[in-house]
């Protein structure tokens, strides 16, 4: 099929549009429920808004970035066909086309590439199945209705459109934590950027931010942008770090730092930047293990610029909207091993639904995406047919509910968090906040599902997966044996440099699973993975503990 960018003139009138994208179904009964959705659309606009172009279409993915593209290639290698994705941006790809650094696609690939060149295999995939997309469109709403998925979106071009979607994929990526949220005193002068904003200048504009930098916080985006400020003949006086680790990876901390001389000062902080009109300098001091100013520790550094890499949030304004059930550690959507939020038809992947380290792992995620997204298409396609409802890959909104307030508990985190917002400022991983009343998450969290499991088998209890010892958070927050594959993959972080310890599964306190790692960081995500068979050879299962011990 033909690739077709959906704007201008190639999109034509909005109705004609829908019933040509109506027409590619080709899963019978789906394409029946999306003629459902055009008449139920159809009658929103003879009600009163006529001036309101009208879509409907099988799967919706929200961002053109890494994870949409990867989720949307999925679920047309699986077979769907009526796929749109909608990108604010004017070209797809997302962030990596303003990551110029090479270190790209080492998993996927096995070989290396830069930003734009991972981002391009995916464009040209695209293309090649001839998936739909829509380009500086922004989503404003998303809402459920008996028909799908009612999605409002707006662009310069097309205006005003509701789309109706049978299953929606989230991939909005996240943003950077700005200066508002840091409390540092002092002026507003010019010269204070993100290190996101500063990477698009150099590497997309052509434009320098400044020459003598000061960058405070160690994320990745804050290191490498720390090596190319430096590459463009910049001088970096140092990189400051709050917290007594660094938030990057340590590959990064060696190829952008070490290997330019740039100092990382741990444990420190900006408490006040000097200038009015533009950056003069900032002055530094060690905070201790409350986060607290050191008097006596101050230091002054002459700059003009100050670069912020403090941390990022996932952009979930939209899953918030819908109703879908939020972790507290993450800031992201609760999911199952599905990568499927509480909201039926709804699932959620890359760094909306938690903050990765590598491009290659949110590819890995989104394609778990969008092969769950196809799956529940063809059981929603194959229950219309035979008058039943719809049952199987999707969550009960019983099974969610609670499980993000126990894990989190269970965790025992509760680190201090910055004035004012909730939130510690960190090097670019956002800490746990202290949630209440997890005991009767665990009754909540396993109840018995009423619908059954494809093929009519019997479906087993969701079974939580709990952060124990040195473990932030978990996705999936919680696994259904019954939709399950052979294998799971739990992702999940450290809230510590740990050394020499080890990795270890219990299953309602039954260990399987002990692995000796040398070094964990919070930078790295790690990983385990679960086998479907150990988990329904227990009846009564209910909890999975992730920890880290001694």
């Amino acid at each position: 099929m033909e690739m077709r960018r959906m704007d201008g003139a190639a999109r034509g009138a909005g109705a004609a549009e829908s019933a040509r994208v109506a027409e590619n179904s080709t899963r019978g009964a789906a394409g029946a429920e999306i003629a459902g959705a055009e008449e139920n659309l159809a009658r929103s606009v003879e009600a009163g808004n006529a001036g309101v172009k009208r879509l409907a279409v099988g799967l919706a993915v929200i961002g053109g970035g890494p994870a949409g593209l990867a989720a949307a290639l999925e679920a047309a290698k699986q077979g769907v066909r009526d796929i749109l994705i909608l990108e604010r941006d004017n070209v797809l790809g997302g962030i990596l086309n303003q990551c110029i650094h090479n270190g790209f696609g080492l998993h996927t690939f096995q070989e290396e590439l830069t930003g734009p060149e991972y981002a391009a295999r995916f464009v040209e995939q695209v293309e090649e199945l001839g998936i739909l997309y829509r380009l500086e469109t922004m989503v404003t709403d998303i809402r459920a209705t008996e028909y799908g998925k009612e999605i409002t979106a707006v662009s310069r071009k097309d205006g005003l459109t509701v789309i109706c979607a049978q299953a929606v994929i989230l991939a909005m990526g996240c943003r950077e934590r700005p200066r508002g949220a840091l409390n540092i005193p002092g002026f507003r002068p010019a010269g204070i950027y993100s290190a996101g904003t500063a990477q698009r200048l150099v590497n997309m504009e052509g434009q320098m931010p400044g020459r003598e930098v000061v960058i405070l916080g160690s994320g990745d985006i804050g290191l490498i942008m720390a090596r190319r400020m430096t590459l463009e003949g910049a001088k970096v006086k140092a990189v400051a770090e709050v917290m007594p680790y660094s938030g990057g990876l340590k590959r990064n901390i060696v190829q952008c730092l070490e290997d330019y001389g740039i100092p990382l000062k741990l444990s420190t902080t900006v408490v006040r930047i000097h200038g009015k009109e533009r950056v003069e300098g900032v002055t530094l001091a060690k905070v201790d293990e409350r986060r607290n100013t050191i008097p006596g520790t101050e230091e002054f550094f002459a700059c003009d610029t100050l670069l912020l890499s403090v941390g990022l949030i996932p952009e979930n304004e939209l899953t918030e909207g819908l109703g879908a059930e939020m972790s507290g550690c993450t800031h992201g959507p609760v999911v199952n091993e599905s990568m499927e939020t509480s909201v039926e038809g709804v699932f959620a992947c890359g760094n909306v639904l938690h903050v990765h380290d590598l491009v290659d792992y949110v590819s890995q995620e989104a394609a778990m995406a969008g092969r769950a997204a196809a799956v529940y298409l063809g059981e929603k396609a194959g229950c219309a047919e035979h008058g039943m409802p719809v049952s199987g890959g999707h969550a009960s909104r019983e099974s969610v509910a609670g499980a993000e307030n126990a894990k989190t508990a269970a965790a025992g985190q509760g680190e201090l968090a910055a004035p004012g917002h909730g939130m510690p400022v960190s090097g670019g991983h956002m800490d746990c906040e202290p949630i209440t009343g997890a005991e009767n998450a665990k009754t909540a969290a396993t109840g018995q599902d009423e619908l059954a499991a494809p093929g009519h088998e019997p479906v087993v209890p969701a079974v939580l997966v709990i952060p124990g010892a040195h473990v932030r958070y978990t996705v999936p927050s919680f696994i259904r044996p019954s939709y399950a594959d052979t294998e799971t993959l739990i992702r999940f972080r450290v809230d510590d440099v740990l050394q020499d310890r080890c990795v270890c599964v219990s299953l309602d306190g039954e260990q399987i699973l002990r692995r000796k790692k040398r070094i964990l960081a919070p930078g790295e995500m790690e990983q385990v993975t679960i086998k479907k068979t150990d988990l329904i050879s227990r009846p009564g299962l209910t909890e999975i503990t992730i920890s880290i011990e001694a």
